[in-house]
């Protein structure tokens, strides 16, 4: 679900605002999107009421990462439904895409390397790792130890 729709509380704001500055100290060029989605009867249909979603595109097609866009998914616990508790961040998945298609998806289970037809360099997979630890520390509770690359989230 788009995050800008997920938004229920000032904390959540400033998470899904804290997210955003992540992804950017990492690809400084990427211009964030809070609305992935369209807002049409066929995509409210698949709406995950537990994901935040978001994207970050390129100036253009970038060859160290092969994509043009991210798509970020983060996968809760439960709704943001605004109670005095947070959601609890599960995993992520972030998709590398082009106009015509996904390239590359990683997500934070397993080995936590990329899949797919055209896979970013081993640079951008670094990047994107630290990117993934820095969202399970921002979205820890207790402010406990980020996951790292092969552990599960709980």
């Amino acid at each position: 679900m788009n995050a800008s729709d997920q938004v229920r509380s000032v904390e959540l704001a400033q998470r899904i605002a804290s997210v955003a500055a992540l992804f950017r100290q990492r690809f400084p060029d990427a211009r964030a999107n809070l609305t992935p989605w369209r807002d049409d009867p066929q995509t409210r249909a698949f709406a995950e009421a537990e994901s935040l979603d978001l994207s970050f595109h390129l100036p253009g097609w970038s060859p160290r990462s092969q994509c043009r866009s991210f798509l970020v998914q983060l996968r809760l616990e439960q709704a943001p439904a605004g109670g005095p508790e947070q959601p609890r961040l599960l995993g992520v998945t972030i998709r590398g895409l082009t106009y015509e298609s996904e390239r590359w998806r990683l997500a934070s289970v397993g080995d936590w390397q990329p899949t797919g037809s055209h896979l970013p360099q081993a640079v951008v997979v670094d990047a994107l790792h630290t990117f993934i630890r820095g969202l399970f520390e921002l979205f820890a509770a207790d402010g406990g130890d980020a996951l790292h690359p092969g552990q599960q989230a709980a």
